[in-house]
């Protein structure tokens, strides 16, 4: 029996040029056909791992950042999808907040997540404006940010702390699942973080700086994957093998008394308010003497986080103005002037 490769071999050159330029046809052919099939059928499964982004306006408002893991954009506007469409405008600094400006009234900074930024609320319904409107004396600073755990709101505040020069800090810890994001180098769907670990030694130091690029980052930046699902497949692929999970022993008290350590090396004052209450944190901040209140009945959304509601913010200012008081922050004619 002759083979294909056998007949080929004798044929005419011209004629084998010829057939062989078929065979590498056919097969380029079949194999655009399949790969064809294939991304179809990925855009029609339509894998929540390969689409751009779990929220509609993220990558509009946020970017990769090589110390935080992700940044908010300065001056970025755009909307955002959550349980609620809102509307989202940034400042100079990222901050979902009105722009800075040099004044001699006493600046009050919260720090925290989603529920600080404002999920789901426009930015009027929040409590940091809520607090304004009581409190028009003092100068209120909404530095939240979705996603991010105690490590991370630690290193936004030691960017941004030239900038606002606040007088008091207030951590807005998220209950339900700080303690987790301070455990790993992933959060939020697969994006990476820089993450707080002990060495052998004893001594503290932050490690996964910095973070790689999680796949949402190659669907934005780069055109091929952009635009191919077959290439983000491949790329989902390559991150989850290349930079794996890790979790790290719960540092939370620690980085909660690194926070307040930076606060009072600078001369303000350090409050902690929580989501809701939580035995082991609070026995922590009661033995070093750090005021906090917390907001079990803030009304929340029942779905995509149960972040606060309109309602819960409401509540959420209220419960923050005697944490003020008993701190001295707010006097019996309103605050207190500047030191």
């Amino acid at each position: 029996m002759v083979t294909a490769s056998e007949a080929t071999r004798t044929l005419p050159a011209k004629s084998r040029a010829w057939r062989i330029a078929r065979e590498i046809l056919l097969h380029l052919s079949i194999m655009t056909a399949v790969l064809g099939l294939a991304e179809l059928i990925l855009r029609a499964v339509d894998l929540r791992e390969l689409r751009d982004s779990y929220e509609p306006g993220r990558a509009l408002l946020f970017r990769y950042d090589s110390e935080l893991g992700w940044a908010p954009i300065p001056n970025a506007a755009s909307t955002f999808t959550g349980t609620r469409t809102i509307d989202v405008r940034n400042n100079s600094l990222g901050l979902r907040d009105l722009e800075p400006a040099g004044t001699r009234k006493p600046t009050v900074m919260f720090v925290g997540d989603s529920f600080v930024w404002g999920y789901d609320v426009k930015a009027h319904e929040r409590f940091t404006e809520l607090l304004r409107q009581e409190l028009p004396a003092a100068r209120i600073v909404n530095a939240g940010v979705p996603g991010y755990g105690t490590d991370q709101e630690y290193l936004l505040l030691e960017r941004i702390w030239n900038a606002v020069r606040p007088d008091v800090v207030v951590l807005m810890y998220c209950t339900g699942n700080d303690r987790l994001d301070n455990s790993a180098n992933m959060r939020n769907g697969g994006y990476y973080k820089p993450y707080l670990e002990r060495a052998p030694d004893g001594a503290w130091h932050f490690a996964g700086q910095p973070p790689p690029w999680s796949r949402h980052v190659y669907f934005r930046d780069n055109a091929l994957v952009r635009h191919l699902w077959l290439a983000r497949a491949a790329v989902t692929g390559f991150v989850q093998l290349r930079h794996p999970e890790i979790d790290v022993p719960d540092p939370t008290e620690r980085l909660v008394g690194m926070m307040r350590e930076l606060v009072e090396a600078r001369g303000a004052k350090f409050l902690v308010g929580l989501q809701y209450h939580e035995a082991q944190l609070e026995a922590s901040l009661r033995a070093r003497g750090v005021p906090f209140t917390a907001f079990d009945e803030a009304s929340v959304y029942p779905a995509d986080g149960n972040h606060w509601t309109p309602e819960g913010h409401a509540l959420v200012a209220h419960r923050l103005m005697p944490l003020l008081a008993a701190a001295g922050i707010v006097g019996p004619n309103g605050p207190n002037q500047p030191k």
